[in-house]
C-alpha cells in the first residue's frame, strides 16, 4: 500500500511531481518486471528439459510439481499487481484488503504445503 499512498500524495503535491512518477515507476519495474522475467525465463528452461524427458509418467510428476509452483507465483504476482495497479482505478478498499491478504499471507503459507506434499 506503500506506493498507492505514495500516488496518492503526489497527486496533492503543488510542484512538478515528474521526476518522483519516473522514480516510482522506474522501482515498479525493477521490483517487478525483472524477477517476473526471470521467472518466465527459468520456467521455459524448464518445460524444455521436461519435454527431453522420454517416460510420461517422469513427465507428469515434473508437470504436477512445477504447476502448483506455478500456480502460487502466478496468484502471488496476480493479486500484488492487482493491488499496485488499483491505485490508477477505484476499487473499494474490500477489494483490496482481500488481494493483500493473498499475496501478504495467503501464498507464502501455500509454499510449505506444496513442498511438503511434493517431496
Amino acid at each position: 500500500h506503500l506506493c498507492r499512498l505514495h500516488l496518492t500524495v503526489l497527486k496533492l503535491a503543488c510542484s512538478d511531481t515528474l521526476i518522483n512518477n519516473i522514480v516510482v515507476f522506474s522501482m515498479i519495474i525493477v521490483l517487478g518486471v525483472f524477477p517476473l522475467s526471470g521467472i518466465l525465463f527459468s520456467y521455459s528452461q524448464i518445460f524444455s528439459s521436461i519435454l527431453r524427458i522420454s517416460s510420461d509418467r517422469g513427465k507428469y510428476k515434473v508437470f504436477s510439481t512445477c504447476g502448483s509452483h506455478l500456480l502460487v507465483v502466478s496468484l502471488f504476482y496476480g493479486s500484488s499487481l492487482g493491488v499496485y495497479l488499483s491505485s490508477v482505478a477505484t476499487l473499494s478498499s474490500r477489494m483490496t484488503l482481500m488481494a493483500s491478504v493473498m499475496y501478504t499471507m495467503v501464498t507464502p503459507m501455500l509454499n510449505p504445503i506444496i513442498y511438503t506434499l511434493r517431496n
